[in-house]
């Protein structure tokens, strides 16, 4: 395959500037900041996204249809800054569709699940014709974790503990993008927390693609007698740490004992975010997700009784082939009933070579549309109650750096966003705030 060239001189040229964009999850967030950490440790200078580089960095996602047009949105706002860029693509859909990010006009290189993170020595020996190579790679041969932490925030860090996924849900493509599941050691993931701290930041959060199967280990088939309970366990004796967050957790590896651990953690905060999906168990089953619907339900049930005012945070996806209005409607009813604070809702994008593209029913476009909103409306529903069902309590919140409008925002320990008037002595502090009440926006206020 090739991509014609662009600008030649510039590939004779030492590429000194670099500016990296993200799209998709917490995850990628984590793995861009290694790199962006990596980059400037080899003499590269990394800038915004937004202003001139001589080379232009995207880390993609495949998890749905519009994080793949994103993609050429950025290609498209990166030539624009700097016609003569040089443009590489890395990450999820890198790896899954090579080929077809190597047509888009203006990319240069395209790096995929293992090679993304050498990304300094293509820059490096910018003189070479990428066009020419496929630098994905099979997948099955990706057995390595690469730790990675994001170091780009004075409040928090992402830290990736896990990486890959052995389910086989039958909408996603994720274990095609990023292999197995695998492990860090919880030896390696402690030095990683006290190089954090080290910086100032206040907050971790736990992050990977299914953390809940924390302790695998691929190389070598080995797996160790670690597990995510014995991570955060550890992790909690750390002197220094001033508070942890769990991203999002399978509701079938959430077990009591984590539930209970966290309740009565000083430093793992109260919020959970815990994937559903859908309220229908014949969906589920279509899914082959690894639960039905009333283990979700004692999962939250148990998170209320021992830890009453933590937020909790679902997954949906609408449209999925054979929703029928009838099991929407179940899932409607389901998450209305549940005791729970938001909602993060994605309408089904079909994705190839995945099972659920292969299933009869499929559901209109406009349909999964209006589905979507429908549970949009519910999720804000449920946060204003939430919110306001907190007025009067005292919390703790982490104070961000940006002045919005004269106001500083952060997150309470169970995930409230709060405004107070700007106070750049509160610029990455934790204080304690008594929550006032809810304004128009839909913000706390202290």
């Amino acid at each position: 395959m090739s991509v014609p060239s662009k600008n030649f001189e510039l590939k004779e040229k030492r590429i000194s500037s670099v500016a990296l964009s993200t799209l998709g999850c917490k995850l990628n967030f984590s793995e861009t900041s290694s790199i962006a950490n990596n980059l400037e440790k080899n003499n590269f200078k990394v800038v915004p996204f937004n202003q001139y580089a001589d080379a232009y960095i995207i880390n993609t996602c495949s998890v749905t249809e519009n994080a793949d047009n994103k993609f050429k949105v950025f290609v498209n706002k990166a030539l624009k800054i700097n016609p003569n860029a040089f443009v590489a693509a890395i990450g999820c859909y890198a790896q899954l569709k090579p080929e077809e990010l190597l047509s888009v006009k203006g990319v240069d290189l395209v790096l995929g699940a293992s090679e993304k993170f050498n990304i300094v020595n293509y820059l490096q020996n910018i003189d070479q014709d990428f066009s020419k190579f496929d630098h994905s790679c099979n997948i099955n041969d990706v057995d390595s974790f690469i730790e990675t932490y994001s170091t780009n925030s004075r409040t928090r860090a992402f830290l990736k503990v896990q990486d890959g996924c052995d389910y086989k849900c039958s909408f996603c493509t994720i274990p095609l993008a990023r292999g197995k599941s695998r492990s860090n050691s919880i030896e390696n993931v402690v030095k990683n927390v006290k190089e954090i701290i080290s910086n100032g930041i206040k907050e971790i959060v736990l992050t990977g693609i299914n953390l809940g199967d924390f302790g695998k280990r691929q190389s070598d088939s080995f797996v160790t007698n670690e597990d995510f309970l014995g991570l955060i366990k550890t992790l909690d004796k750390i002197d220094g740490v001033e508070r942890y967050r769990v991203s999002s957790i399978e509701p079938n590896l959430l077990t009591d004992e984590i539930i209970s651990f966290i309740s009565k953690s000083n430093k793992f905060v109260p919020h959970f975010h815990i994937p559903l999906q859908s309220g229908s168990d014949q969906i589920l089953k279509k899914m082959r997700r690894r639960y039905k619907t009333d283990l979700y339900e004692s999962r939250v049930e148990l998170i209320r009784k021992l830890i009453p005012n933590a937020s909790i945070g679902v997954d949906v996806i609408v449209g999925f082939p054979g929703e029928t209005d009838e099991m929407f409607l179940e899932t409607y009813n389901f998450i209305e009933k549940l005791d729970v604070t938001y909602l993060h809702v994605f309408s089904y994008s079909e994705r190839e070579n995945t099972k659920a593209i292969e299933l009869n029913g499929v559901v209109p476009k406009k349909t999964r549309n209006k589905r979507s909103k429908l549970l949009r409306l519910l999720s804000a529903s449920k946060k204003t109650s939430f919110y306001k069902n907190n007025i009067g309590n005292d919390y703790n919140v982490l104070f961000e750096s940006e002045n919005k409008n004269g106001l500083i925002e952060g997150y309470t320990e169970n995930y409230i966003r709060v405004r107070k008037d700007w106070n750049k002595n509160l610029v990455g502090q934790i204080r304690k705030v008594r929550i006032e009440k809810v304004d128009s926006e839909g913000y706390a206020v202290a």
